[in-house]
């Protein structure tokens, strides 16, 4: 796919907003529709293929948040536009399925750089062998559905982001990765993510590991980053 195919969704309740995105990114040969609500997104959905859907998180009505939790298992990457700044209600959003946070008010020279960063990713993603499973000391995990089975047979499935970082983890046992390794492993190092933010996913990903013991499976190396505790049983 060239970026001249590609077709972008922009939901946001602002008719300003709207409007100077759809001509801005129209400019450089994308096709762009807009959408006011989730309502009129679905229908949108329903009749044309879409790439990217750029999505606001403050909306009367459904907000964004509930509207990325839907889209998040589609498989369309979705960059989430929001005014609020602290780093933990950016990190709600990439955990529900988001694919980059860009806070507003924002330059529309890098909303068109994580644009295109976000629209390359599926290609070099469609390179990747068939979708990987991982067990883990009882643990099984599918990168494919998402699916954590514990050691129990009861499961979880993870939001994108979530899947996201324990991948990383699980292909990197015992080495030590931080904090600004971790936001480029798993965003591909364009999301304005901070240090907390990162610290607040692993410690959700953690309480889904049931990971509150002495010998904890992600362990904290202090003011460097995390590992995951290296064992045989990782494949």
């Amino acid at each position: 796919m060239t970026f001249g195919d590609a077709s972008i969704l922009i939901v946001d309740d602002d008719a300003g907003i709207r409007s100077a995105i759809f001509d801005y990114l129209s400019g450089f040969g994308f096709r762009v529709f807009v959408a006011a609500d989730g309502a009129q997104m679905d229908r949108r959905l329903a009749s044309e293929r879409v790439d990217l859907v750029v999505l606001d998180v403050m909306m009367p009505g459904e907000d964004g948040l509930s509207i990325c939790r839907r889209l998040s298992d589609a498989g369309t990457p979705i960059l989430m536009l929001s005014a609020l700044a602290e780093s933990a209600d950016r990190v709600v959003g990439l955990e529900l399925g988001a694919s980059d946070y860009l806070p507003k008010p924002f330059e529309p020279r890098e909303l068109l750089a994580r644009v295109r960063a976000l629209l390359r990713r599926p290609s070099s993603e469609a390179a990747l062998s068939a979708p990987r499973t991982w067990t883990y000391l009882g643990w099984r995990y599918s990168g494919e559905s998402r699916r954590l089975v514990r050691p129990d047979d009861s499961w979880v499935v993870l939001s994108s982001a979530q899947g996201l970082l324990l991948e990383v983890f699980l292909d990197r046992p015992g080495r030590l990765l931080t904090r600004d390794q971790l936001i480029t492993l798993t965003r591909g190092g364009g999301a304005d993510i901070f240090d907390r933010a990162v610290d607040l996913a692993v410690s959700r990903l953690r309480r889904l590991l049931g990971d509150q013991g002495a010998t904890p499976l992600i362990e904290t190396v202090r003011g460097e980053g995390y590992r995951l505790r290296p064992e045989r049983e990782v494949a």
